[in-house]
Parts: C-alpha cells; structure tokens; sequence
C-alpha cells in the first residue's frame, strides 16, 4: 500500500472548488459503456432481482437469460426481465452458448458449481459475496477464477463505493496517520426467516438459519464489512474470538440472532464487530479511529471527524461540514466538483446510485473495456475465510488462530 505525503496530498487539493479536496469525481461517462454485452442472472431471489434492476440502468446491457430451479422465483425474474430466456438448469443456460456474462446470485452456499461452471464455460463471473460457506469450496472459486482468462468479480461492495474510495485516499494520507481502533456496527431488525408451505421448502428457503450451511451473522454480514479494514489496512487478522444468542427471535432456530466478535490484527489493532437482527439502532457501518482523525463509513456517505490537536493541512478550508451532536464531521462527497459548479455541493452529499449499482458497474466494465476489477477472488476469498472463521469462533466460544498462510 502506497502512502500519500503531506505534501503531495495538499497540492492535489488545495485552490479547488469548494469540497474538491474531498473528491472522486462522478463523470458523465457513468453507466456508459464501451460496448454491448448480453447476460444471464442465476438466482432470481431478492438480490437477484436487486441485480436485474440495477442492470436496467445500462443501455447496452441486455438480460438474455435468468435461472433459477425454484418455479416462483423464476417466475419474479421473468417479470422482472421480459426478453429474458427462463432456465431451471444453469447448465442449459450456459451451453446456449449466447451470453457474455453472469451474476450469481444463489444461496452462498450453492456459489462453487455455478461459478467454476460459468468460469469453465468461457463467461466473465460476476459472484455474490462471500463467495461459499467452506473453506475448500471458496479455494475451489478463487483457483478456477486465478486459471481463467476471463474476468471474475466479487461482490464484495465497498471497493466499488466512490465514497468508500475517496475516504481511502485521506486514509492512507497524514489525514488519520496510526491507526489506533476498528469498529463495525450491522444491524437491522428482521427475522432472516421467509414463509414456507413444507420443510423441504423451508430448509431452501431458510438456509441462512441452517446450521449446516450458514456462516451466520459473521459470514453473510460481518465478511463484507471485514473486507472494507483489509481493503485499507492491506492487513488481516489472526486470531477472533466472541459470542452470540438469540436476544429476539426464539422460533426454534440456532442460529444467533445477535453476535459481538474481537478480531486482532498482527500489529496490534483490534476489530470490534456488532451485529444483530434484533434492533435497527445505527444501521451498517465501519469506524476507523486514528491519531488524527477518525473516519466513519456508512455505504452512502462518509465523514471524517479531525481530533483538535491534529495539524492542518491546508484543503479543510474548502470542506463541507455537517455537526454530529458535539462532533464536527467533514463530509466525504462523491462528485463534489460537479455539484459545486451547479451550486448543488450540500444536496450532493452521500451517492446517487445504490453501492450495488458501482458494483455491477465495476464489473461491466471490467468486460466491456478492460477495467481494472474492483474485487478479485483472491481478496473475495480471505474476507471469506475471516468470516468463516469469526462465525465458528461465536458458535464454539473458542478463539480462533488464524494462520496467514490460510489465506494465500
């Protein structure tokens, strides 16, 4: 990871439009692409579905095929996407030979066949994240994804956050400097659990409560949020420990509705992780403490809280500010240049499109133009192994050692 001097830093900045210190520009170029390209949805769930209406926003994408072996829901996604062929096989689809791309979107432990299968295939590989539920399954992905010549992404969000990319750039500056805590907060009040007519359609329906595939609040939540401290510390953690139970839903599951994990990092830094379905008090976010400011993310906007003592470096002048009780927050705006032009700075504040939107954008153009990929199997799979992890250190009550060499 490359550090941003002081100086370097203010003379990018500084003599700018109001709140261009704070800046990844937004250009006109977004959602455009270079070229056309056909794909195929495998999974027509609710993040399915998710995909198929972001899709929808790109002129020259077309749907040309969606899957899913449930009747019901591939039904939602034909709704959804008209022209679209309808597959209950995915190797059907794959072998019409007319697809450039495909999302997976199934149940994440269902992610190895469909996407070694898709890779074999000859598509460019969009897969939900984390990437599968076993260690052997998640190495299987990242090793066909690392012998293929076709690009395979993971959706693993943030990486693809403007915001989330700007706040990067102060972070690896003279801006936060040593890192002192990590913190990350997830939660929503929801019961994870969907209506079914018999238990063979419950145990599809509900795998995220099944002991027997499920990583939990840690894997399907935690794992995408751990990827934001690995993204910008370029470190992983090494050992975890914590707890859960169920602090609401007492339905007859398992499952921990509410968990709390520590995850140590080899410096020193420790992670601090909290999430429940029980209580929507501070939604999903991620804290990074440092000695000089403190850098607070939430997916659609960002601020950084500067500590009294830390040294001005010139670009604060320019920054919109937004007060947080007796907290003072710069706000980190996406495309503030523009906005400032137009006079808009202070409705601009946050992103006009949904984290997945620049996700799928990434990956399009990825395929269409040569993109760098905003998330590579590699990175996908260690985010996945430290939520694997995380989630059997809270269902045992152990502390897990994490040996580096698990993670390549």
């Amino acid at each position: 990871m490359c550090a941003i001097d002081r100086r370097s830093f203010i003379a990018r900045t500084s003599g700018i439009a109001a709140g261009m210190a704070l800046t990844p520009i937004l250009g006109a170029s977004m959602g455009r692409l270079e070229s056309t390209v056909r794909v195929g949805i495998i999974g027509c769930g609710r993040q399915g579905r998710a995909i198929i209406a972001e899709l929808s926003s790109f002129e020259t994408v077309t749907i040309g095929a969606i899957c899913d072996s449930e009747p019901r829901r591939l039904n939602a996604g034909k709704r959804r996407a008209k022209d679209a062929q309808a597959f209950a096989d995915h190797r059907a689809m794959l072998d019409t030979g007319t697809l450039d791309a495909v999302f997976i979107a199934t149940p994440t432990h269902l992610h190895r066949e469909f996407a070694t299968d898709a890779l074999q295939a000859g598509l460019h590989v969009y897969c939900e994240a984390p990437l599968s539920n076993t260690p052997e399954d998640a190495k299987a992905i990242a090793q066909a994804a690392r012998g293929s010549t076709n690009v395979f992404q993971a959706g693993y969000l943030a990486r693809a956050n403007p915001v989330y990319q700007l706040a990067r750039t102060f972070f690896v500056s003279d801006s936060v400097r040593t890192l002192v805590a990590m913190e990350a907060v997830r939660a929503r009040k929801t019961s994870w659990r969907t209506p079914a007519n018999d238990a063979e359609m419950n145990k599809r329906l509900n795998w995220r409560l099944d002991p027997e595939v499920t990583t939990g609040l840690a894997g399907e939540w935690g794992s995408h949020q751990f990827d934001v401290f690995h993204w910008y510390t370029g470190k992983y953690p090494t050992r975890v420990s914590g707890f859960g139970s169920i602090r609401l839903h007492d339905d007859g599951r398992t499952v921990h509705d509410t968990i709390s994990a520590s995850l140590a990092f080899p410096s020193g830094e420790i992670l601090t992780y909290n999430a429940t379905l029980a209580n929507s008090y501070e939604g999903a976010h991620e804290l990074l403490r440092g000695e000089n400011a403190a850098i607070k993310l939430a997916w659609t906007h960002g601020w950084m809280f500067k500590e009294a003592d830390a040294p001005t470096q010139g670009w604060e002048v320019y920054a919109n500010r937004q007060q947080f009780h007796n907290d003072e927050g710069i706000t980190l705006i996406a495309g503030a240049t523009k906005l400032a032009e137009q006079g808009k700075l202070k409705d601009g504040i946050g992103l006009p499109h949904t984290p997945l939107w620049y996700s799928v954008e990434s990956f399009l153009k990825s395929v269409t133009e040569d993109a760098p990929v905003a998330c590579s199997a590699d990175e996908a799979f260690r985010s996945t192994i430290i939520g694997i992890r995380t989630h059997e250190a809270i269902t045992t009550g152990r502390t897990i050692e994490i040996d580096p060499a698990e993670l390549g």
